[in-house]
């Protein structure tokens, strides 16, 4: 079944800061348990280095205990360097690869130990590498809205590195709110941009929010035509390499409530959406 948006949930990112390791049974099933709801996508773990990121040291283990029969979900992984996809591409599961990519270079170098340039670099051999394996490369432009470290950000920095990426033949941009920062207008007028200078690519967004934003930054970006969002249920998670204390994902239930207000047909399965909210509890404890 085709919907006219897509939701990426995210129990990765929801899950990834916790500093108590949630055992990769209770991952997998909880993951199960989105797989039944119809998502699009389900960002469901990472390869990357397990003393930057402990909790998915087991991403590979989750993904052999999950079902995908009758589910249209796809998979996406987020990788942060070349050894890292070619851990992923290794899985025929797997559709997307997630790179993050930085519009600031010292939160470029404090999450993947690379410069915007090295960083720019490893993006072309990853998409070489994903179209050997069949696997889309989708990449955030992370700290798409600024940063607080003062490193120079403006509308021309966000458009030029997003041709850089789509001449590469990237066909995926997700625009990502990493501190949650992003006012209402600035969603707007940036992914309107955007949109208007490359009308063939499919761009996203991955806000993050405090609870009493979230509504003017949904509607934002779906009246400025985002068909894409990522979130995660009850807005759990946030990035543990941006700053000490997270501003959360955007909760997945509240982009639902506002989109069916705007009587945009999901076919979710929401008794199994339930089921999910409240196996939660188990994890974000």
């Amino acid at each position: 079944m085709t919907t006219e948006i897509q939701i990426t949930e995210c129990p990765r990112d929801a899950m990834q800061g916790l500093t108590h390791f949630i055992p990769t049974d209770i991952k997998a099933a909880y993951i199960n348990l989105l797989l039944q709801v119809g998502f699009d996508t389900i960002d469901f773990g990472s390869f990357v280095s397990p003393k930057a990121i402990p909790q998915m040291q087991d991403t590979a283990a989750v993904l052999e205990k999950l079902d995908l029969s009758g589910s249209r979900s796809k998979l996406l992984a987020i990788i942060a360097n070349y050894r890292g996809a070619e851990d992923a591409a290794q899985h025929d599961q797997i559709t997307y690869l997630g790179f993050p990519f930085s519009i600031s270079e010292t939160f470029q170098q404090r999450n993947t130990n690379a410069s915007m340039d090295e960083a720019f670099e490893t993006v072309k051999r990853i998409k070489e590498l994903s179209d050997k394996k069949n696997k889309d490369l989708l990449v955030y432009l992370s700290m798409g809205f600024g940063n607080p470290y003062g490193d120079e950000w403006n509308n021309e920095i966000v458009l030029k590195w997003a041709e850089k990426l789509i001449n590469e033949g990237v066909k995926y941009i997700s625009l990502a709110d990493t501190i949650g920062i992003a006012a209402p207008e600035q969603i707007a007028s940036l992914y309107t941009l955007l949109t208007s200078h490359f009308p063939a690519t499919i761009f996203g967004v991955h806000l993050h929010s405090t609870p009493d934003t979230w509504h003017e930054k949904i509607e934002a970006a779906y009246q400025s035509g985002c068909k894409r969002f990522d979130t995660a249920l009850k807005g759990y998670g946030g990035c543990p390499m941006a700053k000490d204390e997270l501003t959360g994902n955007i909760a997945t239930e509240n982009l639902i409530a506002y989109l069916q207000e705007q009587n945009v047909s999901l076919g979710l399965n929401l008794g199994k959406l339930q089921e999910a909210m409240d196996y939660s509890g188990q994890i974000f404890v």
